[in-house]
């Protein structure tokens, strides 16, 4: 993560995963307040969604562990050196173990997916531990550093842990579009907020910042809550694009077959009068 590309990898997954499940989630609850009391069992199309999902982040963990360690400048699963009695890059070993407990998230959402066995909740449970994890490895990850870059990777601990409670939250009060949502513009956030902290750390031209100045603590500060803001606004946004869109097409399926009664039964008459009249 020493560079730009580094950053904006995990803020790109991010990302698109705020986006995926704000879609899924709309979705469910469209389907949800669509459907008679006491109906619960989900259609097969959610299942697959979880599935991918699942699939998506258990590929990207590992990928994502496999680049830490095999990198050129990577430690090739070498933890510690007996020759200089020093740790091997550590910061390479602890982004790792992000990665790994997101992989375990996934696998937690798929085996709930596939196995009534598994208890229902699992899957929030495990992926509120990612979360947490995520940050209780950041917060001892900017130590020692300039003001501005341990500042700012400090901002990101609000987008990790606010998404570590909601989805926490989901595990005991299941099915709540609010809290579905909230998660999903954390994640957002968090992929905004990785972009930014490489655009201010690396920037890609024109000068670069100074960690040091107070101002620049200032604005960051300031741009953060502009993050969130968009963030809010994209989830808003998104929510209401899949809500209508899949609307309407229902409305229309609804039209289509309320029609096809319609002109079967008009045919069923016409064809009755056309038999009364050969009778006479």
């Amino acid at each position: 993560m020493a560079n730009f590309g580094g950053h904006a990898i995990p803020g790109s997954f991010f990302l698109f995963l705020g986006f995926w499940l704000t879609v899924k989630f709309i979705l469910k609850h469209y389907w949800r307040t669509n459907q008679p009391k006491g109906r619960q069992i989900m259609p097969p199309f959610f299942r697959r969604m979880d599935y991918v999902e699942g699939g998506f982040q258990i590929f990207a963990s590992f990928v994502g562990i496999m680049v830490e360690q095999f990198v050129v400048d990577g430690p090739h699963a070498h933890l510690y050196n007996t020759e200089n009695h020093s740790w091997v890059k550590l910061m390479n070993w602890q982004h790792g173990t992000m990665y790994l407990f997101f992989g375990i998230s996934g696998i937690a959402l798929v085996a709930s997916t596939a196995s009534k066995v598994v208890p229902a909740g699992v899957d929030r449970l495990a992926l509120s531990v990612a979360l947490f994890v995520e940050g209780f490895l950041f917060y001892y990850h900017v130590h020692s550093r300039p003001p501005l870059d341990a500042h700012i990777h400090t901002l990101l601990l609000v987008a990790v842990f606010g998404g570590s409670a909601s989805t926490m939250l989901e595990v005991f009060i299941r099915d709540n579009i609010i809290l579905e949502l909230l998660g999903a513009c954390m994640f957002m956030l968090q992929g905004s907020w990785f972009y930014q902290i490489g655009f201010v750390l690396y920037p890609l031209s024109g000068p670069t910042w100074d960690l040091e100045q107070h101002g620049n603590i200032m604005f960051v500060t300031m741009c953060f809550c502009w993050h969130l803001a968009v963030a809010l606004l994209l989830v808003t946004c998104t929510s209401s694009v899949v809500w209508f869109t899949v609307k309407r097409f229902s409305q229309r399926g609804r039209d289509i077959e309320i029609g096809m009664r319609n002109t079967s039964s008009t045919t069923s008459s016409q064809k009755a009068l056309l038999d009364e009249s050969d009778e006479e």
